[in-house]
């Protein structure tokens, strides 16, 4: 396995038609409708991140920033391995590629993620995915008011000291300005 990262700045359709396989088998609910994902790259807000492993495309990721300039955060908005690559280690290390990206492009100083909460195996297995990619849980469960499953942030310090003060509320406020830059209408 030699998987490589390639980040996307402005939306490509025969890209995108080739990662929503991916996309579409990942995220059955909670999924942004592609005019929605189209508009976020559009409008700078996002990136669209493709892994490759010898030409052959293996994983997705959206991600976006948050935070002041000084202090920028990368929040994963969306991040999938195929489903026939899963469990050989690859989420690792497309991971991995995200976060060294968002170092070296963005001198990021946290990454923030947030995973349902309600305790099934399924949601308990993806918090220990993140876990051993470095992530924190916290103690937290968002409730947003637009769908029915309940979130818990995770995070990934990148610089030295980041400490979080609270119970993980000031990280879903982060996520939440995320979201909802998302659906913003671009002014025309």
């Amino acid at each position: 396995m030699t998987l490589t990262l390639t980040t996307y700045h402005a939306w490509d359709q025969e890209l995108w038609d080739q990662i929503r396989p991916i996309y579409t088998e990942a995220f059955v609910h909670g999924a942004k409708p592609e005019k929605i994902l189209k508009a976020m790259l559009d409008r700078g807000i996002a990136f669209l991140h493709a892994g490759w492993d010898e030409g052959e495309l293996v994983a997705m990721a959206v991600t976006g920033l948050s935070g002041p300039a000084e202090a920028q955060n990368l929040i994963i908005d969306y991040m999938a391995i195929r489903h026939d690559r899963r469990g050989r280690g690859e989420g690792k290390v497309f991971f991995g590629l995200l976060r060294d990206w968002a170092i070296e492009q963005h001198h990021i100083h946290a990454i923030i993620i947030e995973a349902e909460a309600e305790d099934t195996a399924e949601n308990r297995e993806r918090i220990v995915f993140w876990e051993k990619c470095g992530f924190i849980a916290t103690d937290y469960v968002h409730h947003y008011i637009w769908i029915p499953e309940t979130y818990r942030a995770l995070v990934l310090p990148i610089a030295p000291g980041l400490v979080i003060h609270d119970d993980g509320q000031s990280l879903f406020r982060q996520i939440t300005s995320f979201h909802e830059k998302s659906f913003l209408k671009s002014k025309a």
